[in-house]
């Protein structure tokens, strides 16, 4: 559905919605380092804030270009810094490897040394066109592998971010699968025991999904890849992407917490069953998602996108739904937090407050 709405609310109502209980599903949120820079935070501060609260789970990116910011150099200092804060606060991590795509803006984390030229636009990337960038890509996730395999609070890996999908609007080039079947190969080979988690992005909407599934025609979106080779298929749910704005208006895609999220989410949830994979939530939309990659922070409002009240209703629906369909998701991250502490240093705790409710309640 599209949505003509004001870009931010005054009120946020329904704060005190009843949660839904989470049963054996762990909850927890994904970090982004350079979000928190975006939004004017020390990243290692954040987390520790962040830390401090009661979840379970942790998802961390190894950002290549941070690991190898010039050849010949491996710096994990600043990764190794947020894995041993995640093990002092007791809570069990994915590693996001990568190496081409990991989430956070602007999601490819290819090193400058690594590209002679920009990818091509609307191309596949595959061994055939990026040979070296292939073999190097295959090298850096054995690497991350290799250095946190023994940590027993590493719990999964995450292979790519929307492994096959393109960017966004801002660029049309494209994994190739096979590209990422090697990927998947060599993380095995490195670490045989622990699973390999993959996403997608969840098309709530019949625009959305219509535009998704052109881009993507060829070869499949990221959840076919997903069932294909992880362990775990992992959902990425985003009901409200402001698109457009002007004048304090905003154009919205919306799935709403209804019967298109709903039907979207069981699609993805069918598929995963026929191919026996995990299912979890990778991104749940506890922000907002405005037009602007860092999102507004209006004194005494809320972004229309995403309230605190949206941060639980999007949360209950999952879980609601899931509940209905007699599935079972192993993890709900909340995707969102360096947001949540943005807000609360400008004086409006109640994003970070809905989290805790929901630790506290579900």
């Amino acid at each position: 559905m599209i949505v003509l709405a004001k870009q931010a609310r005054a009120v946020s109502g329904n704060e005190c919605a009843t949660i839904a209980p989470r049963g054996p599903t762990k909850l927890g949120i994904s970090f982004r380092p350079l979000q928190a820079v975006a939004l004017g935070l020390d990243p290692q501060a954040a987390l520790d804030t962040l830390l401090q609260q009661p979840f379970q789970l942790l998802r961390v990116p190894a950002y290549w270009s941070r690991l190898e910011p010039h050849a010949g150099c491996f710096d994990p200092l600043e990764l190794d810094g947020q894995i041993g804060a995640a093990e002092r606060a007791r809570k069990q991590i994915i590693i996001c490897v990568g190496a081409v795509k990991a989430f956070g803006y602007p999601e490819c984390f290819v090193p400058a040394h690594h590209l002679k030229a920009p990818l091509p636009e609307g191309q596949l990337v595959s061994r055939d066109t990026h040979p070296r960038l292939l073999d190097a890509a295959l090298a850096q996730v054995t690497r991350v592998v290799d250095r946190y395999k023994q940590r027993r609070s590493v719990v999964a890996w995450q292979v790519e971010h929307e492994a096959v999908d393109p960017l966004g609007l801002e660029h049309s080039w494209r994994l190739a699968t096979s590209f990422v079947e090697e990927e998947v190969q060599a993380v095995r080979a490195a670490d045989p025991s622990r699973p390999i988690v993959m996403n997608g992005f969840l098309a709530g909407s019949l625009p959305v999904r219509a535009h998704q599934w052109w881009r993507t025609r060829d070869q499949g979106e990221s959840f076919a890849v997903a069932n294909r080779l992880a362990d775990i298929v992992g959902i990425d749910h985003y009901p409200r992407q402001g698109v457009l704005g002007a004048r304090g208006w905003s154009v919205y895609l919306t799935s709403g917490a209804g019967r298109g999220g709903q039907r979207a989410l069981g699609r993805v949830a069918a598929r995963a069953h026929l191919y026996d994979r995990r299912l979890m939530v990778t991104e749940g939309q506890a922000e907002p998602w405005e037009t602007s990659t860092v999102p507004p922070n209006p004194a005494g409002r809320f972004p229309s996108s995403c309230t605190p009240a949206d941060l639980v209703n999007n949360y209950n629906s999952c879980m609601t739904w899931v509940r209905q369909a007699h599935m079972a998701l192993d993890a709900y991250l909340f995707w969102g937090a360096e947001y949540w502490l943005l807000r609360e240093r400008t004086g409006d705790p109640r994003y970070l407050e809905a989290f805790q409710r929901i630790l506290a309640e579900a």
